[in-house]
């Protein structure tokens, strides 16, 4: 489909956009501390929906739920604070919860796999890592990790539920919780939740990069052989991170250094294409060749 130009509406620096589960919606978030809800279709045409307020500092990165679990949008802030917002009748929203549990900035948020419930992975500044669960009473249950980056926690990313090489829908006997994180102090983290508690899951820490890390991103594993990993920094490279087996060290290889910080990385929903945003204001896509080396695709301008 051709490029979609949209005005955003924000009177301040856009740091992310996330588009809804069928597409039809992209929620903005920005300096202006305000989030903007813009309904898109295929005709080219967008619409201005909903302005949504509370934050009190720059908004760093706005993600949906599942729509199993209703029109939510969660959103993290400079302000320390996570707020979920839930839609009650359409383009009404309202403030369900906020979480104030970070005293400095809150980087990143990310919503687990729906197969694991309605959970929320958020990484602040003040070094930790907050897990929030979803009750059935409305209620939320907390867990934490404490200093996982000390310098400060950049980026937060699930892990896919089902382990790779699993079977596609034997159940959630082969459920696992995991947690990718990047920070500060140049380093990407593992953490596996085990018996309510988080623990790291890779040793040592996965250190490739000089600077520090910007994101992190897990690749979806459609049944794949193994698990891959992207983080993006600060030094201008993005690194692709495998391991074969639970239990093996991760690997790392450098995709490229793009001599300019590199700030997000995603993956398309097979895991076969990376999108690269870098400081030079392109976007490349990336995809893995027969051999493992990985080939750029195309440049979006």
């Amino acid at each position: 489909m051709p490029a979609q130009k949209i005005e955003s509406g924000h009177n301040d620096t856009v740091h992310d956009v996330s588009m809804d589960y069928y597409g039809k919606r992209l929620a903005s978030a920005s300096s202006d501390t305000t989030i903007k809800i813009i309904g898109v279709s295929n005709n080219s045409t967008s619409q201005h929906l909903t302005t949504l307020t509370g934050h009190q500092g720059p908004v760093w990165q706005v993600a949906w739920a599942h729509p199993k679990f209703g029109s939510i949008l969660a959103s993290c802030s400079y302000d320390g604070r996570v707020i979920i917002w839930k839609e009650g009748n359409p383009n009404e929203w309202t403030q369900a919860h906020v979480f104030t549990e970070h005293k400095s900035s809150v980087n990143s948020i990310a919503w687990a796999p729906h197969e694991l419930g309605l959970c929320l992975a958020c990484g602040s500044s003040d070094g930790n890592i907050s897990v929030f669960t979803a009750r059935s009473d409305g209620g939320w249950d907390t867990t934490r990790i404490d200093q996982a980056h000390p310098l400060g926690v950049t980026s937060v990313s699930w892990a896919p539920s089902t382990a790779p090489g699993a079977l596609v829908g034997s159940g959630m006997l082969d459920s696992v919780q995991k947690l990718a994180s990047g920070g500060c102090d140049n380093t990407v983290k593992v953490w596996k939740l085990y018996n309510g508690n988080w623990k790291m899951d890779c040793f040592p820490a996965l250190q490739m990069h000089t600077d520090w890390v910007r994101d992190v991103a897990w690749a979806p594993n459609l049944g794949l052989p193994k698990t891959t990993m992207a983080s993006a920094s600060q030094d201008g490279t993005v690194v692709i991170w495998t391991v074969a087996k639970e239990g093996d060290q991760w690997e790392g290889k450098v995709l490229k250094d793009f001599k300019t910080p590199v700030w997000r990385a995603s993956w398309s929903l097979t895991g076969n294409l990376l999108a690269v945003a870098s400081g030079d204001n392109n976007v490349t896509l990336w995809k893995e060749a027969v051999d493992g080396e990985w080939q750029q695709v195309t440049t979006i301008d």
